[in-house]
């Protein structure tokens, strides 16, 4: 991995380690979800690092942390701006950014990747990461759809490495899914609930299941909206109207594919498919497909289910 530009060597006992009070906090991927996260743990006291392999990455990441903090300052210090902006700079004191990992692990408490949700991608990653950070470091994911514990079979560390899912938009949403795996340490799994818990979020208890259990239930959700649709049973804009008067629900499910992106939904299904081909709730969508491959993916093409232009 281009992360890892020094290799430290690092010895230590496979005892089992404490209960890690988690401040040191190295994020993994400049994206909107790293982002985020990384603003969350800024602004509640915890030393944070963003990584990435690109420099220009890590300035947009951090502009937009900053940008995101003053937007919130417009709500919670409207009539004390002065506040606000201390309350900006003493966040942006949390956050610092680097393209180098391996280093940046050495001194960290928890490191979370958030980067492209691919296996082979974030087991070399974390093999690397694995030969350098100290003994008392915790491995997380935030995956949305792998099993942690085939992320985690790359390291040596499987009592350490647990799942913090994490939903977007990351400052807003509440809901952080702590995911233990068969290996994962009743200390680690206390420590990932903990830091959830101290970043203001309310984290559920998972096990590394497919989905773990937001997506194991809307993914399904949603596939099946799209099969209701192609066997002719419901127009999309009426199932969209169905769902959120009749259920209570903000976006429908066709809105909502087209917010998360089709490509993601896809990708979702593909895996789970190839994992378990005779479940029925993963079977594929030839609509769903065929937008993919038109490279249709919703909002952020302008258009999917629906146009946006």
């Amino acid at each position: 991995m281009a992360f890892l530009t020094h290799q430290v060597t690092r010895g230590f006992s496979s005892s089992a380690v404490r209960n890690v009070i988690i401040k040191q906090v190295m994020i993994i991927g400049g994206g909107q979800m790293g982002a985020g996260i990384a603003q969350v743990a800024a602004a509640t006291g915890h030393s944070v690092t963003l990584v990435d392999m690109s420099e220009d990455i890590l300035k947009k990441a951090v502009k937009g942390i900053e940008g995101s903090l003053k937007r919130v300052v417009k709500k919670k210090f409207a009539d004390k701006p002065e506040a606000g902006a201390e309350f900006v700079q003493n966040v942006m004191k949390n956050v610092s950014s680097s393209t180098d990992a391996a280093s940046i692990a050495q001194s960290s408490d928890l490191v979370l990747e958030a980067i492209v949700e691919n296996l082979k991608i974030k087991q070399d990653l974390f093999a690397g990461l694995d030969k350098v950070a100290p003994a008392h470091t915790i491995f997380a994911s935030n995956t949305s759809s792998l099993p942690i514990s085939d992320i985690a079979s790359s390291t040596s560390r499987l009592d350490r490495f647990g799942g913090l899912h994490f939903f977007n938009p990351v400052p807003m949403m509440k809901l952080v899914e702590v995911i233990g795996t068969s290996a994962t340490s009743q200390d680690t799994f206390d420590s990932l609930l903990n830091f959830s818990k101290a970043l203001g979020k309310t984290p559920v208890s998972c096990k590394d299941t497919p989905g773990f259990i937001v997506n194991r239930l809307l993914v399904p959700y949603m596939m099946e909206a799209i099969r209701l649709h192609e066997r002719g049973h419901g127009s999309k804009e009426d199932i969209d109207i169905a769902m959120k008067l009749g259920a209570g629900y903000p976006m429908g499910p066709f809105e909502l594919l087209d917010y998360v992106g089709l490509d993601t939904a896809k990708f979702i299904i593909d895996g789970w498919c190839l994992m378990d081909p005779n479940n029925p709730l993963f079977g594929q969508s030839e609509m769903l497909n065929k937008l993919v491959a038109e490279g249709k993916y919703g909002k952020k093409t302008g258009e999917g289910f629906y146009k946006y232009k």
